[in-house]
């Protein structure tokens, strides 16, 4: 039996999880919770069952479905107005809150939702910014809210953070991974912090290279081109901390000196645990131990698997060119 899923809110957010799950074959509600006159709902309703089939459309001509499905798959998902919230959110199995990102706005939808829903359905808000925690104490049973972060377009980005409380159960975290992973997500838990992961190490990333244009180090599309067939095309194969191990913790360690030393500034400096794994010998596969623990792993055929995947990269970037003899 498939989970039946509500939005709150029908914006871009919930309109995208909306298409995901109703890809994946399931029905969703996307719930407008704020009071509308008829003919104002009826607007906000048309524009998103026209994005929703728009969203299809789209899928269809870059290839990920058959054209011929779209009515089907847009069928699936039904704006609710605030007058049918109780029916919808009592029959959903799942709530994602999308609301915008403002705490007291949060707070209200989530504890309207969690007076009307079941008191075993799954309420997860969407934040990119709020914290877990923040925004918790608004559910009855917070033991069944947690943070799921979905990185835009949600329809297309495989990832999804998910960021447990100190309230939640982990039966609901581990019920909802499953969820995403059976409708072709991929799920990663992690400690509420800001700014997850993704958009941590993004941030940083973003700055970096806005502030090597201003220093002149580069064109702007000499740095994309860079982060695309260099930084982009490695670490799609390649995890961050999978590649330490991979190319050795001490070149980090010294790449980092020499960087804060050269530009004089400590945003390069590595961290302590980078420091510590120098000190304790835990370089990385070389060593059998890093980030990682490689004892009895067949190093050499994991190497060859993982070089085979670039290979495969180079032939879809159109660069995978036979050698000359």
């Amino acid at each position: 039996m498939s989970e039946r899923i509500a939005c709150l809110g029908a914006g871009r957010m919930g309109r995208g999880i909306a298409v995901v799950f109703a890809y994946a074959g399931h029905e969703v509600a996307l719930v407008d919770l704020k009071p509308r006159e008829s003919a104002d709902f009826a607007r906000l309703a048309a524009e998103a069952t026209v994005d929703v089939s728009g969203i299809f459309e789209m899928l269809a001509r870059i290839g990920l479905m058959d054209a011929a499905h779209v009515e089907t798959l847009a069928s699936r998902v039904r704006v609710v107005p605030e007058g049918e919230a109780a029916e919808a959110l009592g029959a959903a199995d799942v709530v994602f809150e999308g609301v915008p990102e403002v705490v007291d706005l949060k707070r209200e939808a989530l504890a309207r939702a969690s007076a009307l829903t079941r008191p075993d359905a799954i309420i997860a808000s969407t934040t990119s910014t709020i914290l877990v925690d923040d925004i918790s104490g608004a559910v009855e049973r917070p033991e069944r809210f947690l943070n799921a972060h979905w990185l835009n377009p949600a329809y297309l980005v495989p990832l999804v953070e998910l960021s447990p409380g100190e309230a939640t159960d982990p039966a609901v975290t581990e019920r909802l991974k499953a969820l995403l992973e059976g409708v072709g997500k991929v799920p990663v838990v992690c400690a509420p912090r800001p700014g997850y992961i993704v958009p941590r190490i993004q941030a940083l990333a973003m700055n970096e290279a806005a502030r090597m244009v201003e220093e002149g180090v580069a064109s702007p599309e000499d740095l994309d081109r860079a982060i695309k067939y260099g930084f982009g095309f490695r670490f799609a194969v390649l995890g961050l901390i999978e590649f330490i191990d991979w190319g050795g913790g001490d070149i980090l360690y010294y790449a980092s000196r020499y960087l804060t030393q050269a530009l004089g500034d400590e945003r390069y400096r590595a961290p302590e645990i980078v420091e510590r794994n120098m000190r304790e010998g835990k370089i990385g596969m070389k060593t059998g131990q890093g980030f990682r623990d490689y004892a009895g792993m067949d190093v050499k055929a994991y190497q060859a698997e993982r070089l085979a995947e670039f290979a495969a990269m180079l032939r879809q970037l159109g660069l995978g060119k036979p050698p000359v003899v």
